[in-house]
C-alpha cells in the first residue's frame, strides 16, 4: 500500500469531512442553559472559551491542512496513515471538550486537552514529511515548509502545558492560547513560495 502513488483530492476531500463532523459535536456537547437569564450564561462561560479555542485550533488544523495540500501533487499509503493519525486526535477534542466541563477544568483534564493537541499537532508534522517523502525534496511542500520552526515550537507548548497543569490549570491554558495565538495568522509560507496559484 505504501508504494501506491495518488492524487490528493480524496484525502483533502476525506479530512474535509472528518472536520465538519468533528465541529459539530463540539457543538452539540455544549450544554444550554438552565435558565433565561444572563447569570446562568455567564456560570456557562469557561466551556464556551473552551469551546471557542477548540473550534479555532481545528480550524487552524484545516486551514494550513488546506494550503499544504493545495501544492501536494501526490500521496501514498504512508501519507495517509499519517494523516488519519492527526484525524484520531482531532476527533478527541470533543471528549476533553467535556471532560473539562464535567471535571470543572480538573488538572488532569487540562492536561488531556494538551496532550490531545499536541499528540494532533505531531500528526500534523508526520504528514508534512510523509507528504516530503513522497513527494521528493525539491518538491513544493519540501521548499515552502523549510525548518518548520512553529509546528515544533507548537508541540513544545503543548507538552510543557501537560505537566504544568498539575502546578497551574490557568498557567497551561495560557499555554495553549499562546500556541493559537501563534498561528492565528494563518500559515502561508506556501502560498508565499508559489503565488496566486496555490491561493484558495
Amino acid at each position: 500500500m505504501s508504494g501506491r502513488r495518488l492524487g490528493p483530492g480524496r484525502v483533502e476531500a476525506f479530512t474535509d469531512g472528518v472536520v465538519a463532523i468533528i465541529i459539530t459535536i463540539m457543538v452539540l456537547e455544549l450544554k444550554v442553559p438552565e435558565t433565561g437569564d444572563l447569570h446562568a450564561l455567564i456560570g456557562s462561560a469557561p466551556v464556551l472559551l473552551a469551546y471557542v479555542l477548540s473550534f479555532v485550533n481545528v480550524g487552524l488544523f484545516w486551514n494550513n491542512h488546506h494550503h499544504m495540500f493545495s501544492a501536494v501533487e501526490r500521496v501514498d499509503g504512508r501519507v495517509m496513515w499519517a494523516n488519519l493519525f492527526l484525524l484520531f486526535w482531532l476527533s478527541l477534542v470533543p471528549f476533553v471538550i467535556r471532560w473539562l466541563d464535567e471535571s470543572t477544568f480538573a488538572a488532569g483534564a487540562t492536561a488531556a486537552y494538551g496532550i490531545v493537541l499536541g499528540l494532533a499537532a505531531i500528526g500534523y508534522s508526520l504528514t508534512e514529511r510523509a507528504i516530503i517523502a513522497c513527494n521528493g525534496k525539491e518538491s513544493a511542500v519540501a521548499r515552502a515548509i523549510g525548518s518548520d520552526w512553529k509546528g515544533w515550537g507548537s508541540i513544545a507548548l503543548y507538552f510543557t502545558g501537560v505537566p504544568l497543569a498539575f502546578v497551574s490549570r490557568w498557567f497551561a491554558i495560557a499555554l495553549y492560547v499562546a500556541v493559537v495565538a501563534l498561528w492565528l495568522i494563518p500559515d502561508r509560507r506556501i502560498v508565499r513560495a508559489f503565488g496566486d496559484e496555490l491561493r484558495g
